[in-house]
């Protein structure tokens, strides 16, 4: 059993198999968590075939947990579902719309993170694959998404083959606002980031890539202003083909 106060994230994974069962198991019981209007707006694509997760691979960067690990689900904000259900019953949809999109992925998003939570209290490892909103349209051909489904999430499941270090947190006063929100002073930044920055293992990601700080490897290397605009171009593109917008 996982506590939320050591939990890692799990790239590397056994041989052992995720049962139909206990995968559907968790699956339901993570459909009790919040969703808006109680529609249910997220559906969840299982992917076992080694083929389809070769196929699904290079959308991900060709990270090796997607095709090393058992179990890969791709979630997604759907309104497909809902609008079939109006059509069917003489209601007349409208979730053609940016706002829909917004509310399917807030649902899609909270099922992704009770599953999580459940799935990680039966002693599985995940990663949650920020990559599915990168080359979201490659998903969408591989998985044969209809309109007015949107890939959002992906998880890598399987039982652990490795007990990695925990990664570094912000201490919680960087988060809180008390009653309005307070924006950060230097003096701030410098206090909240100071134990972080001064981690061995980040002080030498720093020294290896040949910057002055942190945040460099961050805007320079990691997530760069041209990468970050070339895939939110993308991402529009792919929300205008699946209806959204």
């Amino acid at each position: 059993m996982n506590n939320i106060e050591t939990r890692r994230t799990i790239r590397k994974y056994s041989s052992k198999d995720v049962s139909e069962e206990l995968l559907h198991t968790l699956l339901a019981k993570a459909m009790r968590t919040q969703t808006m209007g109680n529609l249910q707006l997220y559906s969840v694509v299982i992917t076992r075939d080694a083929d389809a997760k070769a196929k699904l691979a290079p959308a991900h960067f060709n990270q090796p947990m997607v095709t090393q690990a058992p179990v890969v689900l791709t979630i997604c904000a759907d309104f497909r579902r809902t609008t079939r259900w109006c059509e069917e019953r003489n209601a007349t949809p409208g979730y053609d719309n940016l706002l829909s999109f917004i509310n399917a992925a807030t649902d899609a998003l909270l099922f992704t993170q009770t599953f999580s939570c459940l799935a990680e209290e039966e002693g599985l490892g995940l990663c949650f694959l920020g990559t599915t909103v990168y080359m979201p349209q490659l998903i969408i051909d591989t998985l044969q998404l209809p309109k007015l489904v949107m890939p959002v999430a992906t998880l890598t499941i399987g039982w652990p083959d490795e007990c990695p270090a925990l990664t570094d947190r912000l201490p919680l006063e960087a988060i809180i606002h008390n009653e309005h929100y307070q924006d950060y002073s230097s003096a701030d930044i410098d206090r909240l980031y100071a134990e972080k920055e001064a981690l061995e293992e980040n002080r030498h990601f720093v020294e290896i890539n040949n910057k002055e700080t942190l945040a460099q490897v961050f805007t320079d290397l990691r997530y760069t202003k041209k990468d970050n605009e070339a895939m939110s171009a993308g991402l529009m593109e792919a929300l205008r083909h699946q209806g959204f917008i």
